[in-house]
Formats: C-alpha cells, sequence, structure tokens
C-alpha cells in the first residue's frame, strides 16, 4: 500500500495495516507482565517500588502519547492532500513540542515525585526504591517523547511494520538489560531496581536511535528550526485542538479507573485478585480493537485530506464491524476457557468461580467498547474531537463510576455490579456514537478542515 496516491481503501488493507500495531501492542502488554515477573525474582518490595514509579510515569506519559496522536491524525491529513510544505512544518514543530514536553515531564518526574509518592502513600520501605527507580527513568523522559515523535510520523506514512520491528528490538533489548543488570549476569553486580531502570533508558536510547534513522531514511524530509519562521501559529492550534481534549479525556478515564478500584478493594482479597486477573483477560480482548482503530484513524485522515469524503463512512462502519466481531470472537473463547485460565494463576474456588462470572458481563462490555475505540478515533480524525471527549468524561464518571458504588458497594452485587456498571458506560456510549455517526454532524467539520 502506497499512504501517498492510494484513492480507495479495502477492508483487507485496513487489516494489512492493523497486524503490525497488534504486534506491537500485544510486545507492549506481554513485555510488561514479563518484566515485572523478572523483577519479582530479585524482591516483593522492588515490585511494589516499580509498581508505584509506574503508576506516576503512566499519568505523565499521557502528555506525550495524546501529542503523538494528535501530529498521526493531522500530518496523515497533510499527507492525504499531498501538501509538502506543510508536511516538514508539521515534523519540526512536533519534534520541538515533543522535546519542550520531555523536559517538562522530566522536571515533574525528577522534581515532584516525593511529595506525589507521600499523597500515595507509599510503604516506607518501598519509598526509596521507587523515588530511585522514579528518577533514573523519568531522567531520560525525552527519549520517550522523541520516539513517540518519530513513531507517529512513520505511522502517518503507513510504515508500521517499521514500528513494530523497532518496538521488538526495543522490549528484546529492555528484557536483556533486564536479566543482566537485575541479577547481576556477566560480572555485573545485582542492581535490582537500579538496573530496572537503567535497562528502561537504554532501550528507549536504541528505540530513538532506530526511529530517527528510518524517518530520515525513507520519508526524505528534513525538518529545521528555520521552517518554523514564521511560526505555524495554526498548525500549533490544530495539534492542541485534538491533544489537550483527549489528554484530559485519558487523565480523568485513569482517575476513574482508579477509584473503581477502591470501591474493589473494600470488598475482600479475592475479589480484589479476580479483578487484577479479569482485568488482564480483558486487554486481550480490546487490543486488537485498538490496532484496528488507529489503523483506521490514519486511512480515514488520508481520506480526510484527499477530499475524499464518500469513501468514510463506508471504511468507518467496515471497520467497526470488524472490531465488534474480533473482540467478541475473543471474549468468547475466554468464556470458554474461563475456568483454565483463571487456574492458571489460583486454585481458589472462589475467584474461579467468580471470574468466570465477570467473563459473561464482559461479553456485554465488549459489544460497546469495541465501537467506542473505534468511533472515537474516527471522529476524531474528521475534527469532531470536543463530543466523544465530553461524553466520554460524563458517561464514565455519571455511570461507570457512580453505577459502581451503587451496585458494587450500595446494594451488595460486588464485583459483578462493577463490571455492569462499566459495561452500562461502554454500551451506552456505543449506541449515542453509532448514531451521531449515521446522522453525520461531524461532515460539517470536513468542510473546515479541507481550507486548513
Amino acid at each position: 500500500m502506497t499512504p501517498l496516491t492510494k484513492k480507495e481503501y479495502r477492508t483487507r488493507d485496513v487489516f494489512r495495516l492493523s497486524v503490525p500495531i497488534f504486534v506491537e501492542l500485544l510486545l507492549q502488554l506481554l513485555v510488561g507482565n514479563v518484566d515485572q515477573m523478572m523483577v519479582s525474582r530479585y524482591s516483593q518490595s522492588a515490585v511494589a517500588a516499580i509498581g508505584n514509579g509506574n503508576q506516576l510515569m503512566n499519568i505523565v506519559i499521557i502528555l506525550l502519547s495524546v501529542m503523538a496522536g494528535a501530529t498521526t491524525v493531522v500530518l496523515s491529513q497533510r499527507i492525504g492532500a499531498n501538501d509538502t510544505k506543510r508536511i516538514t512544518q508539521l515534523c519540526a514543530l512536533s519534534t520541538l513540542i515533543m522535546l519542550v514536553n520531555g523536559l517538562i515531564a522530566t522536571a515533574i518526574l525528577v522534581g515532584a515525585n516525593r511529595p506525589i509518592f507521600a499523597l500515595l502513600s507509599v510503604p516506607g520501605d518501598v519509598l526509596g526504591q521507587a523515588q530511585t527507580y522514579t528518577l533514573i527513568v523519568g531522567a531520560a523522559m525525552i527519549l520517550q517523547g522523541l520516539y513517540f515523535n518519530f513513531a507517529s510520523i512513520l505511522r502517518s506514512y503507513g510504515m508500521v511494520k517499521e514500528v513494530m520491528g523497532v518496538s521488538a528490538v526495543m522490549n528484546l533489548v529492555n528484557i536483556a538489560g533486564n536479566a543482566v543488570l537485575i541479577n547481576g549476569y556477566f560480572g555485573f553486580p545485582r542492581m535490582g531496581v537500579v538496573g530496572a531502570a537503567i535497562s528502561t533508558d537504554f532501550s528507549k536510547l536504541i528505540g530513538v536511535v532506530l526511529v530517527y534513522l528510518l524517518f530520515r531514511a525513507r520519508t526524505g524530509l528534513r525538518p529545521r528550526l528555520a521552517d518554523l519562521r514564521p511560526f505555524p501559529t495554526d498548525l500549533l492550534r490544530r495539534l492542541l485542538s485534538i491533544a489537550l481534549p483527549l489528554g484530559g479525556e485519558d487523565l480523568s478515564y485513569n482517575l476513574s479507573q482508579i477509584t473503581i478500584f477502591k470501591f474493589v478493594n473494600m470488598l475482600g482479597t479475592a475479589v480484589i485478585a479476580t479483578k487484577v486477573y479479569a482485568s488482564m483477560f480483558a486487554n486481550l480482548a480490546f487490543i486488537y480493537s485498538i490496532a484496528i482503530a488507529q489503523a483506521t484513524q490514519i486511512v480515514v485522515s488520508y481520506l480526510v485530506g484527499a477530499g475524499n469524503h464518500r469513501a468514510i463512512p463506508r471504511r468507518v462502519w467496515s471497520t467497526t464491524a470488524l472490531s465488534m466481531a474480533v473482540s467478541l470472537l475473543v471474549t468468547g473463547g475466554l468464556i470458554v476457557f474461563g475456568g483454565p485460565l483463571f487456574g492458571l494463576f489460583t486454585s481458589d474456588p472462589e475467584i474461579i468461580a467468580l471470574g468466570k462470572q465477570i467473563l459473561l458481563v464482559e461479553f456485554v462490555l465488549e459489544i460497546g467498547r469495541s465501537i467506542n475505540i473505534v468511533m472515537v478515533r474516527c471522529l476524531v480524525a474528521v475534527g469532531d474531537v470536543n463530543f466523544p471527549v465530553s461524553l466520554g468524561i460524563a458517561s464514565m464518571w455519571g455511570i461507570s463510576v457512580l453505577g459502581a458504588w451503587l451496585l458494587g458497594i450500595e446494594l451488595g452485587y460486588g464485583l459483578v455490579g462493577i463490571w455492569w456498571a462499566m459495561a452500562a458506560d461502554e454500551c451506552l456510549r456505543g449506541v449515542v456514537f453509532i448514531i451521531r455517526f449515521a446522522r453525520g454532524p461531524w461532515k460539517k467539520k470536513l468542510s473546515k478542515l479541507s481550507m486548513e
């Protein structure tokens, strides 16, 4: 597929684009779990330290990831329009923004981690290691920002296989570095948490170098600071109009999930364990929806830039159907094999029985979530940003959080009630998104985008 010249995109084109993204996301999920397992062999306090450090860093990374997502959308639109001057300007602008954001993120993680950890009530025996891990990884956050930036540019050019390859190399380097530095192989001292942090930074450095070399070799672009004179205020405004609302929604979602987890903590250890395992399995159910949504967002952005607006509805409806089919197929498999899957982690019959009930509710939840993941990204691609963000924030707190408290705690339905509240939130949003996209108010945004 040649993104710069292709005028029509079939379902199989989007599927091919989504597969490398899916593999990349799956690698990130699996390697994240492998990291925790490797550190757990060193000490449980190390696991707790890294877990608390990552809680802080995951929130800060929102600042970087949403800007990268905005770059993908706007750059793909310019590529679709074959607007070479604006493409170069946008690459220079996004790189500058990521450098600045990376420095801000570093300042927050290095300078403010102690009071934040105090607010989170991190235990004293974990606090020192958590601070050390956060200082080392946080100091290199600028590398994370640059990686996101150049990876988003490559994805905009359809080079998702190349990004997948870089991600695989990064993850392998991280695993190898963890094995050596955490455990002290090949003459290195056993460094524990410090070793895990150094390995993380080194893998990010390798990733930045690789994506930058690919960017130079495959796009032919040579953005410079001179390209930002006069400063492209309109491009900055366009990027921020996407990044700021989405960043607010991501932050709101993370806070709502933390609140729901507090409710779960009130239900006892067995319920907490069930929630952890069920959420892990749920990740497998919707990870492909995220992949195909990202692929479709790129394609829809091309179509917007090229002025081929008639092809957009067919592409979005087809992707939504495929997203739902895959999610429900995976969830159905989880239901069938739920007992043995939960049995891999526990022999407690109470956890296994409750987990199987949760998977039945998860089937309903995935109907809504598979729609929402695709619709939000596609609406953003056509310029309809504020509606899905506003709906998401209102629904996740008004239905998911409030409903979880009412059904799970007040009415005594426990984790099953909490899961039904989350399912109601996802399904309601799914219905609203389908109605909105079918009615087409987003089409009014296209004429404005075409003039930019």
